[in-house]
């Protein structure tokens, strides 16, 4: 499993942050066997809503064109958790499509 974070916009790095997505997508890695790497992107949006604006963007790397997904809310845990939660839908899909061939 390889995992690059990528921090923009005075976005600090934080440990805590990497170990929680690690362990969610450790469970990815372990239920579909084709994926190769992640790339975790955190941004922070200029937004005047407070619901909104801290950004997390997974990319995955697996056969065929790449997944992706993106959320913004109030903090960086949050948008995690919903970005995983969209991957974990195109990877059924995909996993229901590459069974089908």
């Amino acid at each position: 499993m390889t995992v690059n974070y990528e921090y923009n916009n005075d976005v600090s790095s934080s440990n805590e942050l990497e170990a929680f997505i690690n362990e969610k997508l450790e469970k990815l890695f372990i239920n579909y066997e084709f994926l190769v790497r992640a790339d975790v992107f955190f941004k922070i949006e200029n937004t005047p809503q407070r619901s909104k604006g801290m950004i997390t963007a997974i990319r995955l790397s697996a056969p065929g064109p790449r997944l992706y997904a993106e959320a913004s809310t109030k903090n960086f845990h949050k948008s995690a958790s919903q970005v995983i939660d969209a991957l974990k839908h195109q990877l059924e899909k995909r996993k229901n499509i590459m069974q089908t061939h």
